[in-house]
Parts: C-alpha cells; sequence; structure tokens
C-alpha cells in the first residue's frame, strides 16, 4: 500500500515538475520576444535619426547617409524575421499547452468513466450479495421454525414417555 502511495506521489510530483518547465519555457520565450520588440524600436528610432541626417551641401542627404538608413532598415528586416521565428517557437508552446490540457482532460474523463463504471459494478454486486442475504435470512428464519418445532416434538416425545414410565411405575407399586 505504501509503495502505491508513494508511487502516485512521484508521478504526480513528475507532473508537477513538469508544468513548471513547461511555464518557465513559456516565460522565456515571452521574454526574448519582448527584448526583441524593445531593440526593434529602439532600431526604429535609430532609421528615424538616420532619415533626417544630412551631411550633404545644401542640407541633402549623401549617399552615405542613404545607406546608412537602408542599413538600419535591412537590420530591422533581420530582427523582425527573429520575432517572427520566436513567436512560432511561443505558438507551438502554447500548441503543446492546448494538446496538454486536452490530454489531460481525456485522461481525467477516461478515469471518471473507469470509477463510474466501477461503481456500476460494485453496486450491482451490492444488490446481488443484499438479494443472497435475505434469501438466507428467509432459510435460517424457515430452518429456526423447524429446529424450534422439532425440539418441541421431541419434548413432548420425551415427557410422554417419562409420564408413561411414571404411570407403569406407579402401576407396578400398586400392583
Amino acid at each position: 500500500m505504501i509503495k502505491h502511495l508513494l508511487f502516485v506521489c512521484l508521478l504526480c510530483f513528475t507532473f508537477f515538475a513538469q508544468a513548471q518547465v513547461d511555464t518557465n519555457s513559456y516565460q522565456t520565450q515571452r521574454f526574448k520576444i519582448n527584448e526583441l520588440l524593445k531593440e526593434r524600436s529602439a532600431r526604429f528610432g535609430q532609421y528615424d535619426q538616420s532619415l533626417n541626417q544630412r551631411t550633404g551641401i545644401f542640407g541633402f542627404q549623401t549617399k552615405k547617409d542613404i545607406k546608412n538608413s537602408n542599413e538600419i532598415l535591412r537590420q530591422i528586416v533581420l530582427n523582425d524575421n527573429n520575432i517572427f521565428k520566436e513567436l512560432k517557437v511561443l505558438l507551438e508552446y502554447k500548441d503543446l499547452q492546448v494538446q496538454q490540457v486536452q490530454s489531460n482532460a481525456k485522461a481525467s474523463n477516461e478515469r471518471i468513466s473507469a470509477y463510474m463504471a466501477a461503481i456500476k459494478k460494485l453496486q450491482d454486486q451490492n444488490e446481488i450479495l443484499r438479494k443472497q442475504l435475505s434469501e438466507q435470512e428467509k432459510e435460517s428464519g424457515n430452518a429456526s421454525f423447524y429446529v424450534i418445532l422439532l425440539m418441541a416434538a421431541l419434548l413432548v416425545a420425551a415427557g410422554y414417555i417419562i409420564y408413561t414410565k411414571v404411570a407403569l411405575i406407579k402401576k407396578i407399586r400398586n400392583a
């Protein structure tokens, strides 16, 4: 019994530990995405500054200014690609969590159904045993009645035998 209890406790601990690992992974993934979004916002600020930067003659942008702006824009696009990749991983975590919840719900429903079937089976057995008990009580009641009747018959027979012996003894003494 103790082994079974320890096994159940170990199983529960493993389940909770796995759930905690999944939650930690999900939180780590969210943190990565938030950091990438902050980086993206910072790069957009740099891009706005580079667009306003005019180092050319008469306040015009030079090729170098435009290349710098394009490089910042390229880094934003690369960052966006990383964000999409991390979002995909995050969605996979969510899908995994949904699948786990569904599988846990299914397992719980199966256990509940098994418990209900076991309870129904035990109730049926209990009903059969109650019927058998009432039949045995009726039979033992009948048997008790027959035993009492037999005892009464034996008492009457014993009384008759004693009476006839006493009468015979009196007859012999009187004779």
